[in-house]
């Protein structure tokens, strides 16, 4: 595959940034096989970025040539209090995690499972965490904190300011070229590239992808980002820490319907509408198509090719946020059934699913 390709593969939606494109380019024509990455906290029950979304990217990469990490960061979770900071609670939602991915039609096969708690038990890696907590200012770690999920007056333990630190040994620990994460994660790849060269180390490309949206539509800013756009995608993000603003992979076909007829979608709008923004992010991502089924006297049934059509049709007020709400609705249920049906039969998934769902989830 030629690099060309590889370069569309990664950039194309829902990679929303990439530092820098010129970066990435001379990576691929210079390594056949780059390493790239992304971490997930073990913390509770999947929703639509991890059981959806996260597939469609990480598909893009191994077709890209990558070779692709999944860090399950359970250590960093025990840090920032996920389970109660219960170790053993937090590895067996780690192992529920891979039966998502699974279930979301991820090949296995294709990627590295690596969890933090067996880099933990190498001293070496311990001695690279500290290499760069001196290679770095404590206001400097502490702008990072955003990539747990918390701003500065939100620090509750000592233990939780050198995440940023382990975050980033993380990345050359495990040897990766591409820190391929959310946007919510930036600030740690940036760091990463900051420190990288400070240490002797390469400078690793960040590629980022769009948080989709809560249900709830966007929300204040919170101080996640120096760019208020960024900003205000990352403070508006769908949290499984918050099941009202979120569509589980667990949900039936009724609470799929009344969630999304129930999400901010104002007409005419694209700009922080969640129900358009899966559409465009998810279902033609996924689907390559979207079909509104309506009565005849309001336009009849009608296949949208591409996210472009739909939106200009919505814009134009062609389509009602009611239509579009119920042909969204019915899209995610179908990409979503799989999933479900495999933790409905499989006992060892089920296993997993209801110890998950038995746990208190904390922020």
């Amino acid at each position: 595959m030629d690099v060309e390709r590889r370069m569309e593969l990664i950039l194309r939606p829902p990679t929303e940034e990439v530092i820098t494109p010129e970066e990435l380019r001379t990576l691929l024509e210079t390594v056949e096989r780059p390493v790239a990455y992304d971490g997930f906290e073990p913390s509770g029950l999947a929703h639509l970025p991890f059981g959806l979304l996260r597939p469609i990217k990480l598909r893009d990469m191994i077709e890209a040539g990558c070779r692709f990490k999944l860090l399950l960061a359970d250590w960093h979770a025990m840090i920032n209090n996920k389970m109660g900071g219960d170790l053993e609670a937090i590895r067996r939602v780690g192992e529920y995690f891979i039966e998502v991915w699974r279930a979301a039609g991820v090949d296995m096969n294709s990627v590295e499972v690596v969890w933090a708690s067996d880099n933990a038990s190498d001293p070496e890696y311990w001695k690279l965490v500290l290499r760069v907590a001196r290679s770095v200012t404590l206001r400097r770690i502490l702008r990072a904190l955003p990539i747990m999920g918390r701003v500065e007056g939100e620090l509750q333990e000592a233990a939780q300011v050198i995440y940023p630190a382990m975050q980033v040994a993380d990345i050359f620990y495990m040897g990766c070229h591409i820190c391929q994460l959310g946007l919510d994660q930036r600030r740690a790849n940036m760091l990463a590239r900051e420190i990288g060269p400070k240490l002797g180390l390469w400078k690793p490309v960040a590629v980022h992808h769009h948080m989709l949206m809560g249900l709830q539509g966007p929300v204040g800013a919170k101080g996640m980002d120096d760019d208020p756009r960024i900003d205000v995608q990352i403070s508006s993000k769908m949290s499984k820490s918050l099941p009202e603003t979120s569509i589980l992979v667990h949900d039936p076909p009724e609470v799929i319907e009344r969630k999304i007829l129930g999400a901010y979608c104002p007409p005419r709008t694209e700009e922080g509408n969640p129900v358009l923004d899966y559409a465009k992010h998810i279902v033609f991502r996924a689907m390559g198509r979207l079909r509104v089924e309506r009565e005849q006297r309001y336009g009849g049934d009608v296949v949208y090719e591409t996210y472009e059509q739909l939106r200009d049709d919505y814009l134009a007020g062609r389509l009602h946020p009611l239509d579009l709400k119920r042909a969204v609705a019915r899209a995610l249920d179908e990409l979503i059934a799989p999933i479900r049906r495999h933790f409905e039969t499989n006992s060892r998934a089920r296993e997993l699913y209801e110890f998950v769902r038995s746990q208190e989830i904390t922020r």
